[in-house]
């Protein structure tokens, strides 16, 4: 059974698991209220929204911004709670949401900076959901969905307080994929050795761009998907028109003229018609002809 002692815990973990790093990335605490704050404006702007009063808006802000984080924690039970690690974690959450609620016409002017600090957050929390889970010595694939958790787990929370079906389940552009991606480019990145620093910065670059790709060619996830009622039998095909080659120089065929070349099969747009229905066809039209003279 691994110590109790936080300090002692990840280099234990890595010696039991075979590998892993034995600390966690250093991210500075600056950049981290900075994503923690653009996470408490979004709570803070859907409970404003749903015209919830103060308590609502600060338990929707720090839900968004530090949700996923405890999710992890809970999830995985080994180091320290984020949220009682950090000190500046929950005032900053608890601070931006009385802002929003008490002067909300600041925030709501700047939705195109606050989407972009959005998805740099997610970025964020992606790379350090999946750092915590590489450096107790878990596998890619927990490494992995521990960033996911990390980075969406928060909005998820959201959308289930307000008894909605989470925004991450349903069909929209890149967000959940995205952090997905993120979280993994972050893990193979690290565990390979290379910096931890370099790894943070490519999934903050995979997440953002996954994200904007698919806003601005608008690309979203695919629902309702069967591959097994695609019937192959019926699928029509284009009409395909065959093109005789001409003979090449000096080959046997180069002496026969169209009409003497082999019989090839009939277009398939332009099938050939029979002599019976042609003659049915050429009677139907005399008849029509005398029909009409005798008006």
């Amino acid at each position: 059974m691994l110590p109790q002692d936080p300090g002692a815990i990840p280099a234990v973990a890595a010696f039991v698991a075979g590998g892993g790093a034995s600390a966690p990335v250093a991210i500075p605490v600056w950049l981290e209220l900075v994503a923690i704050v653009a996470a408490s404006i979004s709570g803070a702007l859907t409970a404003r929204e749903r015209k919830l009063d103060p308590v609502g808006t600060v338990c929707l802000a720090v839900a968004c911004s530090l949700g996923g984080g405890l999710l992890r924690d809970m999830i995985l039970q080994v180091g320290s709670v984020y949220i009682l690690e950090q000190d500046l974690a929950l005032p900053g959450a608890v601070i931006t949401a009385a802002v929003v609620f008490i002067i909300p016409s600041v925030i709501e002017r700047q939705d195109r900076l606050i989407a972009i600090f959005d998805i740099f957050a997610v970025g964020l929390f992606a790379a350090t959901g999946a750092d915590k889970a590489l450096v107790y010595g878990f596998n890619p694939l927990i490494c992995i969905m521990m960033g996911f958790f990390t980075a969406v787990g928060g909005g998820m929370l959201r959308d289930v307080f307000l008894g909605q079906t989470p925004y991450i389940f349903q069909r929209s552009n890149f967000y959940a994929l995205a952090a997905i991606a993120g979280a993994a480019a972050y893990t193979f990145i690290a565990s390979s050795g290379i910096s931890h620093v370099f790894a943070v910065c490519v999934c903050v670059a995979v997440t953002m761009g996954l994200r904007f790709l698919s806003l601005h060619y608008d690309i979203v996830s695919p629902t309702e998907v069967d591959l097994a009622k695609v019937d192959l039998k019926n699928v029509e095909l284009p009409h395909v028109e065959l093109v005789k080659a001409r003979p090449r120089r000096g080959h046997a065929n180069a002496g026969r003229t169209r009409d003497t070349m082999p019989s090839q099969r009939p277009r398939i747009d332009k099938p050939d018609r029979s002599a019976s229905e042609l003659a049915s066809r050429h009677k139907r039209t005399l008849a029509d002809i005398a029909k009409r003279r005798g008006h």
